[in-house]
């Protein structure tokens, strides 16, 4: 998919619970450190992940679960974390 920032879903976005696998990372411009921190704490391409639950109120952070582990991320980090839901036709 060379178009995928065009139209990419994002963990952010995603409903709670719903099992995706992840893409890429694209990180801000003003942030680019975010792209090797997210990697390095498990979001690599291929590896399967899932929002597990949100803070009350206004959703933020999300609990997010990446291969076996668990982290707290804000939405705008979660945001650089583009997906593919599994099952869904590619």
């Amino acid at each position: 998919m060379t178009q995928a920032t065009a139209a990419a879903l994002t963990l952010a976005q995603l409903a709670d619970h719903q099992s995706c696998t992840v893409d890429r990372i694209a990180a801000p411009p003003d942030a680019p450190e975010w792209h090797d921190w997210l990697e390095e704490i498990g979001f690599l391409p291929g590896e399967r992940a899932m929002v597990m639950n949100r803070a009350l109120p206004g959703g933020d952070p999300l609990v997010v679960r990446v291969g076996n582990s668990t982290f707290a991320l804000r939405r705008v980090e979660a945001a650089c974390v583009q997906v593919t839901l599994d099952g869904a036709a590619g």
